[in-house]
């Protein structure tokens, strides 16, 4: 690796900068040079349009700011009025704008959308035709009114009204300059990258064409380049295909922008990518240096806010001298920060990859700013900021040091009519251009990363924070943490410890996954003979007595230890899982945490509910309600979640006192032992555990028959749990419990308000990942008729992008299914649709060599009703709706499953009102439909599938128990002496 882990103590990493600006600042110096812009700006305010006056008349934090930021990021793509009517009155009626604003024209606006608002259709309500013609009006104006907000922070919607307006504000002011930004998010397929890159090489043109021939890369307008834009697989696991197309993909730019002198810049993007990042732009600056040595405009953008910054910004010098090039280096504060925190808490990282607090991140900012000037000969440094303390801050650091100042177009617009009046530093605009309707996703990230309470823009819009509280020195160090870290997300100690992760983007951290993976080998199972289940069972209900009198403290240290253990030993058993259970990389990192995650929370939740529970009554008496194991359980587990499900289902009977019968999969019998002997090493006594493999037919089934078991818990198909249900019903004996997991025919259903990117991640991540081998996998999408074209276009290219092999490789996306059967199942089902269905996605050619692959399928169907079996592997299927959409749900109820639904839609009324009407038990709103977490999204389905309670949830663990309510007369020896007592 180039940097330091991402993963460091933030605490560290400020000691270390503050240690690294040491004698450069003096702050108290600063804040009079800051002071009289502030004062400027604020006697002097941006007009009524402006990004700092929208956030102080709406802010993000209120109910109007949001509903104003939703209509923006989504309205103007929305192709049929009615999801449009819908979505306006959704938004507008979440909020008040009857209220008082500041100025005459906010008065004037509100006053304007809370007349609107009486036009909409209540959610409940029939409108009739006056009423739609006044909602289409109002729908119309609020489309004209998010058009003209556009225009306020993108330059143009093509590269040539883009140029124009800032040739109008040079004119205005000569020292600006501009960097385009051909606005779009990041290339889902080849198509969209390709689109991106002609779209990039004519921007370029267009600039040469305007540039100055005799001016140099500082004073030319530039462009900015995303290099996600540029190719739909950008990141690190497919390093080699990304070097191998991407490079010269840039090259080609690269050269135009050379040729004609001009700045350009490969902007910034996640932490994840950040490697990769740097290998793509050594070895363009490789090429620069042997092909274009005199040109000094090609860069690189840098996010103070990430923790390897000064880190970053040392390493890009180096490269800029080891190639003998002088680079132009814009740094940034960031503006993935929430994503970055989302990230670093779901996989479960140590620490975060930025900066906590935002003092932090301006300190960083600062020390990042000295490193830069500090390299005048490797470094042009382009400060974007619109901080005003930052601003006077690098103005004290830079002394005679050439550098440029840059800001985004429609923001910080008064800060920088001050500084331009008081320096002769050149200022450049970064400027957005393109289609108004592409703008949506950048303008809301703006307006988050700028509506903050903590950012600058933010406060010196609101008079109310005073000059110091508005430049106070950021110079410090805050050892308190203003976030729990990844590991403490459940609360601080004792609380549960989320299990820890591995980023896979991280060489060091993934270099013991394959040091493991080298090492492993899947040992041979013994079978287990099925005419020895009676005594199995008689063994575990021997067992049981000891087991269940155990205090429930102690078997929940056992599932602790059991934990540890396993979080200790993640690199081993991922290797287990790729090698026996064809997991890929990602696949088996999250079910190992997924295991660690199940023993903890049974532990807590044991510990929880077996306390007795003290009961009101009469006085004289006490009732108690008391929990108690059952006895012998089987727990009949299966090979798509060999580790997960396995040890969920044996920690829940034995925190609760049970012994177990563990029946694994047959195609997965290793990781299983492996499992039971992590348990009995924990403390788990050998009788109370047996694991006893074979297959579902003879072992399974003679488990089930034997008498004296307590309880059966079964993940599985349908099939196979009706027969186990039936099995349980004909036996002699108590009646006895089953908790049934089992499949569905899992749909998302996606309305015209839905991001098409959005939705498309959702889509391939739900229907393919794992092979789509999950019970909770996509298998059918209902897209609305108004976006279908284009997002199953998406779709089929996003399909065409995953790698489909080996699993052991970082680079496969698409394991082989589980075994021969599983792969001619799905192979009749396929040439069932081929007759019948239109097919969407073909499939890639395999790989050689990699047994019962199967690539990505889609097809479209005709109708739901037509989608009536759950086919286990990566197969979708396509239904096209209109008309209500309560429709479509009821249509997905009568298929009979019950188990996982997406809702795609930005109309968040109708995402509750569907999600009530749905007869299912997870319910994903814009996002994908798998992954559910121990604890915070319990899993389980209804109807054809399963019987509930949910696993990982607080009420599974009391269908593994029985109660038994304890009463005692405490009169009984000579009357009620509490009573009389209390009396007294």
């Amino acid at each position: 690796m180039r940097l330091p882990s991402p993963y460091r103590p933030e605490a560290d990493i400020v000691s270390h900068r503050l240690a690294s600006l040491k004698g450069a600042l003096d702050w108290a110096a600063i804040v009079p040079v800051a002071t009289p812009w502030v004062r400027a700006v604020r006697h002097s305010p941006p007009p009524f349009w402006a990004m700092e006056s929208l956030l102080r008349e709406y802010p993000i934090s209120s109910a109007e700011g949001l509903a104003l930021m939703r209509l923006a990021e989504a309205l103007l793509r929305v192709p049929d009025a009615e999801t449009a009517i819908a979505l306006t009155a959704d938004q507008l009626g979440r909020a008040n704008f009857d209220s008082s604003a500041d100025s005459t024209l906010a008065r004037l606006s509100s006053s304007a959308i809370a007349l609107s608002k009486k036009f909409l259709p209540d959610q409940e309500a029939e409108p009739g035709l006056m009423a739609r013609l006044g909602a289409r009006t109002v729908v119309a104006a609020t489309l004209r009114a998010v058009q003209l907000l556009g225009r306020q922070f993108v330059l143009g919607q093509t590269i040539e009204e883009g140029m124009a307006e800032a040739r109008s504000a040079h004119r205005r002011h000569s020292a600006l300059r501009f960097s385009y930004d051909m606005l779009g998010e990041g290339a889902r397929t080849d198509a969209d990258a390709l689109r991106y890159l002609d779209s990039y090489v004519n921007a370029i043109r267009s600039i040469a064409a305007g540039a100055d021939r005799e001016g140099t890369p500082e004073q030319n307008d530039g462009i900015s380049i995303k290099l996600s834009a540029l190719h739909p697989r950008y990141e690190d696991a497919q390093h080699a295909r990304v070097m191998r197309e991407l490079v010269p993909r840039v090259w080609q730019l690269c050269l135009l922008a050379a040729d004609a002198d001009l700045n350009l810049t490969i902007d910034a993007e996640e932490v994840d990518r950040l490697e990769l990042s740097l290998d793509v732009f050594e070895a363009l600056a490789a090429k620069v240096a042997t092909e274009k040595p005199q040109w000094r405009g090609f860069g690189l953008a840098m996010q103070a806010y990430q923790t390897r910054a000064l880190e970053l910004v040392e390493h890009v010098t180096g490269i800029a001298r080891k190639h003998k090039l002088r680079l132009m280096c814009r740094l940034v504060k960031g503006a993935y920060w929430d994503a970055e925190i989302k990230r670093a808490q779901e996989l479960g990282l140590p620490h975060y990859p930025v900066f906590t607090h935002k003092h932090h991140t301006d300190l960083s900012y600062l020390a990042c700013a000295r490193a830069l000037l500090a390299a005048p000969d490797a470094i042009y440094p382009q400060f974007a900021t619109h901080n005003a303390g930052t601003i006077a801050a690098i103005l004290a650091m830079a002394g005679s040091v050439p550098f440029e100042l840059q800001r985004l177009h429609g923001m910080g617009e008064g800060i920088y009519r001050e500084v331009m009046k008081s320096t002769a530093v050149p200022v450049r605009v970064y400027a957005p251009v393109g289609r108004h309707k592409d703008l949506l996703a950048y303008l809301v990230r703006r307006l988050l990363e700028n509506g903050a309470n903590s950012s600058f823009v933010n406060q010196l819009a609101d008079a109310h924070v005073g000059m110091d509280e508005l430049l106070v020195s950021p110079l410090w160090l805050d050892r308190h943490a203003s976030l729990p870290l990844p590991p403490e997300l459940y609360g601080p100690a004792p609380a549960r410890r989320n299990s820890s992760g591995v980023d896979l983007a991280v060489e060091a951290m993934r270099a013991p996954l394959l040091a493991a993976h080298a090492a492993t080998t899947v040992a041979a199972v013994p079978a287990f003979d099925a005419q020895r289940a009676e005594a199995a069972v008689g063994a575990a209900a021997a067992a049981w007595r000891s087991w269940n009198r155990t205090p429930v403290a102690r078997r929940a240290a056992v599932l602790r230890h059991a934990a540890d253990a396993l979080q200790a030993e993640l690199p081993r058993f991922c290797a287990l899982l790729v090698k026996e259970a064809f997991k890929t990389w990602g696949d088996a990192v999250a079910e190992v945490r997924e295991a660690v995650d199940f023993l903890r929370y049974y532990a807590d939740e044991a510990e929880r509910l077996m306390q007795p529970v003290a009961l009101p009554g009469p006085t004289g008496e006490s009732n108690e309600l008391r929990l108690t194991g059952r006895g012998p359980w089987v727990c009949i587990s299966p090979w798509n979640f060999p580790l997960a499900i396995f040890l969920g289902q044996v920690a829940a009977a034995l925190a609760t006192g049970n012994t177990v019968l563990a029946k694994p999969a047959e195609q997965t019998p290793a990781v299983a032992l492996e499992a039971v002997r992590l348990l009995h090493a924990a403390g788990a006594p050998a009788e109370a555990l047996q694991l006893l493999h074979g297959p579902g037919e003879t072992v399974g089934a003679a488990l089930v028959a034997a008498p004296g078991v307590a309880g059966v818990v079964f993940t599985g198909s349908t099939q196979v749990a009706k027969i186990i249900h039936r099995a349980l019903a004909a036996k002699d004996g108590p009646i006895v419990p089953l908790i049934a997991e089992t499949g569905g025919i899992n749909a998302m259903l996606v309305d015209s308000s839905a991001l098409p990117e959005q939705v498309v991640d959702a889509v391939v991540q739900s229907a393919f990942r794992s092979a789509g081998q999950r019970c909770s996998a996509l298998r059918l999408l209902l897209l609305h008729e108004g976006i279908a074209d284009p997002v199953i276009e998406m779709i089929r290219g996003a399909a065409r992008e995953l790698a489909a092999g080996d699993p052991a490789l970082l680079a496969t996306d698409v394991g082989p299914v589980i075994d021969r059967e599983a792969f001619d199942n799905i192979r009749r089902h396929l040439r069932r649709l081929d007759s019948e269905a239109t097919r969407l996605v073909a499939p890639a050619d395999a790989p050689p060599g990699i047994d019962n692959l199967i690539p990505p399928h889609a097809y479209e169907v005709p109708a739901i009703d037509r989608v009536s079996d759950e086919i286990f592997g990566p197969v979708l299927q396509v239904v096209r709706w209109s008309g209500e959409p309560q429709a479509v749900i009821e249509a997905v109820n009568r298929l009979g499953f019950g188990l996982t639904l997406g809702i795609q839609t930005r109309i968040d009324s109708r995402a509750l009102a569907l999600a009530a009407r749905a007869h299912v038990g997870n319910v994903y709103v814009n996002r994908n439909i798998i992954g559910a977490v121990v604890g915070v999204q319990p899993f389980g389905g209804e109807g054809l599938s399963g019987t509930g309670p949910k696993a990982g949830g607080p009420h599974y663990l009391p269908r593994f128990c029985a109660e038994q309510t304890l009463t005692i007369n405490t009169t009984a020896a000579g009357g009620n002496a509490a009573l009389l007592a209390a009396i007294a």
